[in-house]
């Protein structure tokens, strides 16, 4: 059985994630919130901004790739989206990168990686 691919950075096929959570947060301006009248008014700029926590448990090799990607101001990113159940396609950058050290092998360890990409 094949696995899902659910992250692509610039065409670089990332391992299978430990955690996937795709959000869709709207973004809203400084003009709305509660009127005098005690309803609520939404001035919505931009719907269903993705944000993507996610994290991994890699090799040396692989943490060295990421936070290769880190370093990038942006990144095109195809992911798996929840919704359609297909890839899309955006630019993303990377926030809240954390990267632990699970266990010492021989092999310079195990890594657990973990950040949340942001769309533009």
């Amino acid at each position: 059985m094949a696995f899902v691919q659910y992250l692509v950075f610039d065409g670089v096929p990332l391992p299978l994630p430990d955690s996937y959570e795709v959000q869709m947060d709207d973004v809203e301006a400084d003009s709305g919130g509660e009127t005098e009248a005690g309803t609520t008014q939404r001035d919505v700029v931009r719907l269903g901004v993705v944000s993507i926590p996610v994290s991994f448990s890699v090799s040396p090799k692989w943490l060295k790739m990421l936070t290769g990607f880190k370093q990038k101001e942006k990144i095109a990113v195809e992911y798996f989206d929840a919704e359609t159940l297909e890839m899309k396609k955006t630019e993303m950058f990377i926030e809240g990168y954390k990267a632990v050290l699970v266990k010492d092998t021989s092999y310079k360890g195990l890594w657990k990686v973990s950040f949340t990409l942001k769309e533009f």
